[in-house]
């Protein structure tokens, strides 16, 4: 699974965490604002735009890898041998739209995941 990015260190250096801007609205879908993605469009200032683009961009990937460990652990509780519902993990391949090896991958992840987390 991918590992959330750290912003270089501008002195050189060890990366220094950057905490991913806050997604507070989505992109419209209207015509007029097609062009409009979180307002990059309207800044002018190259230094300004690439701070915010970046902070956007490291806020996405973070969002995703999220995503990702929460579609893991959905899979791994649906393919619970203790399960009286239980999918296999063709049934989990099929729900999530992936291989059958990912989905196999992707429950061994979760599991791993559920066993982190401790009981809830």
């Amino acid at each position: 699974m991918p590992e959330p990015h750290s912003a270089p260190d501008p002195r050189g250096g060890t990366p220094r965490f950057r905490r991913p801007a806050p997604l507070l609205f989505e992109p419209s879908d209207s015509k007029e604002d097609s062009e409009q993605f979180f307002d990059l469009d309207t800044i002018t200032d190259p230094r300004e735009l690439l701070e915010r683009s970046t902070e956007l961009a490291l806020a996405f990937r973070a969002a995703a890898d999220r995503a990702v460990e929460f579609q893991a652990m959905a899979a791994a509780q649906l393919a619970d041998p203790k399960r009286f519902d239980r999918l296999s993990d063709a049934a989990v391949a099929e729900r999530g739209d992936w291989s059958e090896d990912y989905a196999r991958k992707m429950i061994e992840f979760g599991r791993e995941l559920l066993e982190d987390r401790g009981p809830q």
